[in-house]
């Protein structure tokens, strides 16, 4: 059983966030890190990769749908991808071995907490949109069949913490690209309880690499950077699809 875990994901490339959180972590390490996927899919995928990858805490991955993209771009099974998929994909090419190690989901036992469930998106499928607001009978659903209480998902980019009859439900928020209507890196620690974690970092300084970076459309994410949805806004959005994809 572990005395404290954080939990990061959701970074997409934003390698200026993530090394604000990181140095955070140094200052007063957990016992381990779980990393709730879609780590590099973003504007610097090899500096991003590279922090993770440095990090001298032991780790567990979760691998999200980005992760799963690339692993199914490098074998062809995208028709027609994107200028930005063939750029993702360009990359990421040194790393693939590294990302076809992550976990569909991982279980950690914590203190106080008990037995806990990491995925991305839900134990079903790493495309399911969990929210704030999800229906009681859509999170029984989507944890049906698994004997942990608490369940800590990423994918939707806002924090929650929700006790309902069936568990416990936790997102950590997006590192790299929050959905919170305020500005920084979002992330938590567990155990004994659920700690909802805020870094400051300097968005100047990552909306300035997104624009130098390559990737197609910068300005889109610079937008989403510089001037992040709300979480009821996200919330709408999500439950109104339920799946992405």
């Amino acid at each position: 059983m572990l005395r404290r875990v954080a939990v990061l994901g959701d970074v997409h490339g934003n390698a200026v966030a993530l090394a604000a959180v990181l140095d955070e972590l140094h200052g007063d390490p957990p016992e381990l890190v779980v990393w709730t996927g879609d780590l590099s899919w973003g504007w610097e995928p090899a500096a991003t990769l590279a922090l993770v990858r440095s990090l001298e805490i032991p780790a567990r991955y979760v691998r999200g749908n980005a992760e799963r993209s690339l692993l199914e771009l490098r074998a062809g099974k995208v028709d027609k991808p994107s200028d930005r998929e063939r750029w993702m994909l360009g990359q990421h090419t040194s790393e693939l071995a590294f990302v076809e190690t992550f976990e569909h989901c991982v279980s950690v036992d914590i203190e106080a907490l008990g037995p806990t469930r990491f995925c991305h998106g839900s134990p079903r499928t790493d495309e399911e949109l969990l929210t704030a607001e999800t229906p009681e009978d859509r999170i029984v659903e989507a944890t049906r069949g698994i004997a942990e209480r608490v369940l800590v998902t990423g994918h939707t980019h806002a924090q929650y913490d929700r006790t309902m009859s069936v568990l416990r439900a936790v997102n950590p928020g997006s590192v790299g690209m929050p959905y919170e209507g305020r500005l920084g890196a979002y992330w938590a620690l567990l155990g004994p309880d659920v700690e909802l974690r805020r870094t400051e970092y300097d968005v100047d300084e990552a909306a300035s690499r997104v624009r130098t970076s390559g990737i197609p459309d910068p300005e889109g994410l610079v937008e989403i950077l510089t001037n992040p949805p709300s979480p009821a806004e996200m919330i709408e959005h999500a439950e109104r699809l339920q799946f992405s994809g």
